[in-house]
């Protein structure tokens, strides 16, 4: 399987998956919150935020949709970085508030490190190879 047809698949994956876990926070996050790792539900209007993260999310799987589907794939490469850092301050909040280490780290950071190596092979795969003159360069005599 060729490295674009992986960078794809991933890419799509990544996608679905946020945008899945994004949709789940805003129509149900009684029921999802606690699969995010933190030890209690939000008090007074602190339920709100979840709803927030939900939005945050969607608008991250429809930016690296678009991306994907017009074929800036370079551009790709770089938001998924960038949107990684999402996922590690995710990581972060659950260990900063005494969540669940396991949810932390096999969630959130597991996410993060595989959206930063999608990243990382998606620039590999679009970096520009310098190509060889076309005729030989003068030589001193």
């Amino acid at each position: 399987m060729s490295l674009k047809k992986i960078n794809t698949v991933l890419a799509a994956a990544f996608i679905l998956f946020i945008l899945w876990f994004g949709t789940e926070f805003i129509l149900s996050p009684e029921t999802t919150a606690p699969t995010f790792g933190l030890p209690n539900w939000p008090s007074g209007d602190g339920g709100g935020f979840l709803i927030v993260k939900g939005i945050r999310d969607v608008v991250m799987a429809l930016v690296l949709g678009i991306l994907l589907v017009t074929g800036h794939r370079r551009a790709l490469g770089w938001a998924l970085l960038v949107e990684s850092l999402a996922a590690y301050g995710d990581m972060t909040t659950v260990l900063a508030h005494h969540g669940s280490v396991t949810t932390a780290f096999g969630v959130h950071c597991l996410t993060a490190t595989l959206m930063v190596v999608n990243g990382l092979l998606m620039l590999r795969e679009t970096r520009k190879v310098a190509a060889a003159p076309a005729t030989p360069a003068p030589q001193p005599a």
